[in-house]
């Protein structure tokens, strides 16, 4: 270590905030963030580091500090310091999954679409989607049920979806606010877990249509039930509150880490990321740092509740994200967790396993 090096770690102050280390052309190798920096920076060579965190400890020249003044603040200044430079040896976000939302637009005549693009624009998003095809086949059955516009909005002559029922409608006469809200509390309901309430509400439509000997109407109302079946059969129930919310949890062996992180939608599974890397530092921080730039990412919505494993601290994440964040103690949740668990163990060992192939190819 230089002399330089060995002085500056003598003046480490015990505050939080970010650490940022440097090679000797002054590239940015790996930013980090602790609540005791003295504490943090000094582990790294003071201990006896493997892996990736001993090639990283090589290559340090220089570090720099930035203090802030809690650690909620370091957290989400390490987050925007990372997505700025992209340090090699943080755990990025590259090639990532990009998922798919339902859209009710903000216009004067609301539209349903799908989209992978979440903007700042005053609409309502719903998902994510664990597929196209199941977010195509949810956005065509409610534009059956519940029809916002679906033309150009101008009036004059009736479009083709306002004859099959699934425009609301401006382009024939002069639909009200009210409607639509009316029509979007309807969608919001369904896509929050409504789907018994939507399919009771199909099924006295049908009754009414029979009893008033309407038969082809009620056989076109029939298969609204069937589509109605097949959107919502595909999803695995695991949970019978039916809430909205993400479930995280991890497995580190050999200073690799495996995550897990499953999106609850209606109380079912819809969709999951899943990453493996190699530890750099502290694999608490790093986790953190992970949950952290996945959730700031443009096109990924925030749950209105993230579970966590114990190890985590919670109260950090939740400032942090403006959401809830907590630990199941008991339950259906905290067996779910458990399973989460034991995937990215499986995660883990998959990856040690294909690491052990690609060293034998080799030989």
């Amino acid at each position: 270590m230089e002399a330089d090096l060995k002085q500056k770690l003598k003046t480490l102050p015990e505050s939080p905030g970010c650490y940022i280390y440097r090679d000797k052309k002054g590239t940015i190798l790996y930013i980090g963030k602790s609540k005791n920096l003295k504490q943090r920076v000094k582990s790294y060579f003071t201990k006896t580091q493997v892996g990736k965190t001993a090639r990283l400890v090589h290559h340090i020249h220089d570090f720099e500090l930035i203090i802030t003044s809690t650690e909620q603040e370091a957290l989400l200044l390490e987050m925007t310091l990372i997505m700025k430079y992209q340090p090699p040896y943080n755990v990025m976000l590259k090639d990532e999954i990009r998922y798919v939302y339902l859209k009710i637009t903000n216009e004067t005549n609301p539209h349903l679409e799908t989209t992978k693009e979440i903007e700042k624009d005053g609409a309502f998003y719903f998902g994510p989607y664990a597929s196209r095809h199941t977010a195509t086949a949810t956005q065509e059955l409610l534009q059956k049920i519940y029809p916002l516009c679906h033309c150009n909005g101008k009036k004059g002559r009736p479009c083709f979806y306002y004859h099959l029922g699934m425009c609301i409608g401006p382009c024939a006469r002069d639909v009200t606010r009210e409607e639509y809200d009316a029509q979007i509390k309807k969608i919001s309901d369904f896509l929050n877990g409504g789907q018994k309430e939507v399919k009771r509400d199909i099924e006295n439509r049908m009754n009414e249509q029979i009893n008033n000997l309407e038969f082809e109407r009620a056989k076109e109302t029939h298969e609204l039930l069937n589509v109605l079946e097949r959107v919502t059969e595909k999803q695995k129930v695991m949970a019978r509150d039916f809430g909205h919310r993400d479930m995280m949890h991890f497995a580190e062996q050999d200073q690799f880490c495996a995550i897990q992180l499953f999106f609850i939608r209606n109380g079912a599974i819809v969709g999951r990321n899943a990453k493996v890397f190699e530890i750099v530092g502290d694999v608490m921080e790093m986790v953190e740092s992970f949950v952290m730039a996945f959730y700031n990412h443009p096109n990924h919505l925030l749950p209105k509740e993230l579970l966590v494993p114990e190890q985590l601290d919670t109260k950090l994440l939740a400032k942090a994200l403006g959401i809830k964040v907590r630990v199941p103690k008991k339950g259906e949740k905290k067996a779910l967790l458990e399973l989460i668990h034991e995937n990215a163990k499986s995660a883990l060992d998959a990856h040690f396993k294909m690491l052990e192939y690609a060293e034998k190819t080799e030989e």
